[in-house]
């Protein structure tokens, strides 16, 4: 028996959910707003691309979920939406499939719907970074309290690994911006302005929804830095979790969806059709979370 038959046998009766444990999942309710927003990614070696894609496409769209969905050989990486009953059907679905049984979501609620289209491509990488690197050597998470105690020691640099234009919209304070305009360059921003001297410093990094900093922190060890950490979950997780008690976060946090960016209690403060948000848009489109 192939990958993919097990894959599809495994999910064929996707609508029995008694095999799961619903409070195992997130529990953000809609109420007012009607689509609620699901951020997911993991790092594992895929085999079945194509299939993976062919029965997520099905299900989304029976399901009438939009949004994007990038699945590579080394994972899967994704921000979709969709009514509260529809992703608890995606949740039950793609938690069946052995790749993905441990997944866990970061979510939030909006009024509008956030996607127009759904997409799911299959790329070369699920964050695009254009160095190898190994995920399984990341620094060391930080949960967001943790993250709030460092931040407040002087023996730390922080540094943000979003692109320039993201950052404009908000980030962490005394941060550092890189100015980057791609991910892709943040490997040559860490040759070009980081020294020997640093590789002993505490490192803290972070990101929209933790992935880049999976691939940066991994990066960043590789070159012999040997303290680095970074914040679990990222910055969507860090609201979530804390609501921006210790006010370390300042201003909001650009979303990859017509949201355009949400406020530190992860409310919508903007749309993509508004002209005030249209030049911000574009440059922030090809980045990833």
């Amino acid at each position: 028996m192939t990958n993919s038959d097990n894959f599809i046998i495994q999910n064929k009766n996707v609508s029995d959910s008694n095999t799961e444990d619903i409070t195992q999942l997130p529990t953000v309710e809609a109420g007012f707003d009607k689509y609620i927003i699901t951020t997911y990614y993991k790092f594992i070696q895929l085999d079945d691309v194509n299939e993976i894609k062919l029965q997520l496409l099905k299900l989304c769209n029976e399901e009438k979920i939009k949004g994007t969905i990038v699945i590579a050989k080394e994972g899967i990486n994704s921000t979709i939406a969709g009514s509260r009953e529809a992703i608890n059907n995606f949740y039950f679905f793609i938690k069946r499939i052995p790749y993905f049984s441990d997944l866990t979501f970061k979510e939030s609620s909006s009024i509008c719907r956030p996607f127009k289209k759904l997409k799911i491509k299959i790329k070369s990488e699920i964050v695009t970074f254009k160095v190898d690197v190994d995920p399984n050597q990341t620094g060391e998470y930080l949960s967001a309290e943790e993250w709030d105690s460092y931040l407040e020691r002087e023996d730390v640099m922080v540094i943000d690994t979003r692109n320039d234009q993201e950052i404009a919209f908000g980030t962490f304070k005394n941060a550092i911006n890189p100015k980057t305009t791609s991910f892709k360059e943040f490997p040559q921003w860490v040759e070009e302005n980081l020294t020997s001297d640093d590789k002993d410093k505490k490192i803290l990094m972070f990101c929209t929804g933790g992935i880049r900093c999976e691939k940066s922190t991994a990066f960043m060890r590789q070159n012999g830095f040997k303290n680095v950490y970074h914040l679990e979950g990222g910055i969507l997780k860090y609201l979530e979790t804390t609501k921006n008690r210790s006010n370390n976060w300042i201003g909001s946090c650009f979303v990859f969806d017509d949201r355009l960016a949400v406020s530190s209690d992860l409310r919508p403060i903007g749309d993509v059709n508004d002209k005030f948000f249209a030049e911000a848009l574009s440059p922030c489109k090809e980045s990833n979370v």
